[in-house]
């Protein structure tokens, strides 16, 4: 398959730098960061990979056509901006297929309903399900509620998702999602439908990934956009059972393969050591994908390029990693691990973008105490760009938070997550949500990160015990 790459990421790939100005070393100088970094303010880069990645083939939801085009697209894109070295790892996956979903109030004031499936559900039988509802604010009261009480009907679990800058909001509900038809089914209900997981007002539903357990009967898992779950409260408070009527058509396809991409920029000194520079390819599929996780692919990528073509090699091999099914349970970073464990040990720094593409303001690493100082030197380096000196309990990001527990110091380049949960796992999340402007600064605190960290020679582990 062929992919369109526009007039300016053509001219990047054509652009060389002048020798004089960025000659091949180990460690760059101040005047060459600065000069890097604004290089990278100056590129459109990253919004030119996630145009094209979200124009030529949308959502990417893992063991689908467009997950392997997906592959293909990712490994092209590496070897034409000039990576020393592109492959992919197999990554075996389960295969869910959306289908429909629509549901209604049937009782007491009949009306339509956006609903969409939450991932790896079953689906209803073929006439579908119809049953009263019962109303809980959280998982936690589900849990500590009577099977008398559930028995035979849907379950509606009622979270706030609150707005945060650091999207902690967030956590604090996503349960409802994970658990919901777990601990519902576990006291008799016939389905679970949860107020979606986002902070916006739009009558759009969220999607997202559920569990089941192995000794307990699988029932259905939807979510409802806010609005009718603002509508179902308004029928409740009239005191009148209130009935949904729930028909939902997806199907488990059984087992796949996807692949995690890897690009690498080659180390001078110490080749066998890395940067990991991580995002996941995979999407769902109700929008493009664009802020989740297209930015941060588009971010990643562009940081290697960047570098690459400047003519400074680092110190240490960049690698940048594109996983498989983060979305459906970090499956690709879980084999990440495994096929790499005997190297985890030279890895010196992994973090991942996968918050959308607001600006970075905040700096927060996972490094030993001693190392705090040359952390300083890259704050120091990052603060022109708006970002402040964080905390040193990092997680990493996702599909790198498993990392720390075999050591690796980790880093987070926080976005401003403010309005990233109003369009999370929505159709609404499309390009037109991104910011070019913002996606230029995303990209040089990247560059500025990690040709810096490249050089650190400081030792970072033993990592502090996460709290």
């Amino acid at each position: 398959m062929q992919y369109h790459i526009n007039k300016t990421l053509t001219f990047f790939l054509l652009l060389t730098f002048s020798a004089t100005t960025f000659a091949t070393q180990q460690n760059p100088t101040p005047a060459q960061v600065k000069a890097l970094q604004q290089q990278a303010l100056n590129s459109d880069l990253s919004y030119q990979l996630v145009e094209s990645l979200t124009v030529e083939i949308g959502p990417r939801l893992p063991g689908t056509v467009a997950d392997i085009k997906t592959v293909e697209w990712s490994e092209k894109q590496l070897k034409r901006l000039g990576f020393d070295k592109v492959y992919r790892e197999p990554v075996t996956i389960p295969v869910w297929k959306r289908g429909d979903a629509k549901a209604s109030i049937t009782a007491p004031f009949p009306q339509n309903i956006v609903v969409t499936a939450l991932g790896g559900s079953v689906a209803t039988p073929k006439e579908g399900i119809e049953a009263e509802i019962v109303r809980f604010d959280s998982i936690e009261q589900v849990e500590q509620a009577s099977a008398a009480e559930i028995e035979g009907k849907i379950v509606f679990i009622d979270p706030i998702t609150e707005r945060h800058r650091t999207g902690k909001g967030y956590g604090k509900v996503v349960g409802a999602r994970s658990k919901g038809a777990v601990e519902s089914a576990k006291k008799g209900a016939v389905a679970v439908v949860i107020r979606s997981i986002g902070t916006d007002s739009d009558r759009f539903a969220h999607t997202g990934m559920m569990r089941y357990a192995d000794d307990v009967v699988r029932i259905p898992a939807a979510a409802m956009s806010v609005p009718d779950a603002e509508l179902v409260n308004a029928m409740l408070k009239r005191d009148l059972p209130v009935k949904i009527k729930l028909h939902m058509t997806p199907a488990h396809k059984g087992e796949g393969t996807s692949y995690n991409v890897i690009g690498e920029i080659t180390g001078s000194q110490y080749p066998d050591e890395i940067v990991l520079l991580g995002a996941h390819h995979d999407s769902w599929d109700e929008g493009t994908g664009a802020l989740d996780d297209g930015a941060g692919m588009g971010i990643v990528m562009a940081t290697g390029a960047i570098i690459k073509k400047s003519g400074i090699q680092p110190k240490r091999t960049l690698r940048v990693v594109l996983y498989a099914a983060e979305e459906i349970g970090l499956i690709g970073a879980k084999a990440y691990v495994e096929a790499h464990k005997a190297e985890l040990d030279k890895h010196k720094f992994a973090l991942e973008s996968d918050f959308g593409a607001g600006y970075i303001w905040r700096f927060d690493t996972r490094v030993n105490d001693s190392a705090l100082p040359a952390m300083q030197k890259i704050a120091d380096a990052l603060a022109p760009l708006g970002i402040e000196r964080g905390h040193n309990e990092a997680s990493g990001g996702p599909d790198v938070s498993m990392l720390p527990n075999y050591g690796v110091p980790v880093v987070s380049l926080q976005q401003d997550g403010s309005d990233y949960f109003d369009y999370h796992h929505t159709p609404n999340d499309t390009l037109d949500k991104i910011d070019p402007v913002k996606m230029k600064q995303n990209t040089a605190a990247w560059v500025t990160f990690a040709i810096l960290a490249a050089a650190v020679d400081t030792p970072l582990r033993p990592i502090p015990p996460k709290e």
